[in-house]
């Protein structure tokens, strides 16, 4: 599930910071891979927080991304999201919607 945090406001093309939290008791590894990285799937670790919890939290400028967690080398689609759209591999990327700061 991806977050925004509230920040100071800037200009409407600031990056905002976005909150990534995903859960899985088994997971070794938990990355994110969407648009915003090029799909690459060791990029952008997650950092295990316990007890099967991940999170990231990453600056992205306002816009619409896609993006998938790769557990464990196994691409997820994010089991809280609100929005997705499928894909051409036959499952989900999960919607991000980044608003500019208020």
């Amino acid at each position: 599930m991806a977050k925004q945090k509230r920040s100071k406001p800037t200009t409407a093309a600031s990056p905002v910071l976005v909150h990534f939290e995903f859960v899985h008791p088994t997971a070794q590894r938990v990355c994110i891979a969407g648009t915003f990285n090029e799909w690459h799937g060791v990029a952008t670790q997650m950092i295990g927080m316990g007890e099967g919890r991940w999170a990231k939290e990453l600056l992205l400028p306002p816009g619409t991304y896609e993006y998938r967690f790769v557990v464990d080398g196994d691409w997820v689609t994010d089991p809280n999201s609100k929005e997705t759209a499928a894909n051409p591999f036959g499952s989900h990327n999960t919607i991000l919607r980044v608003q500019p700061p208020t």
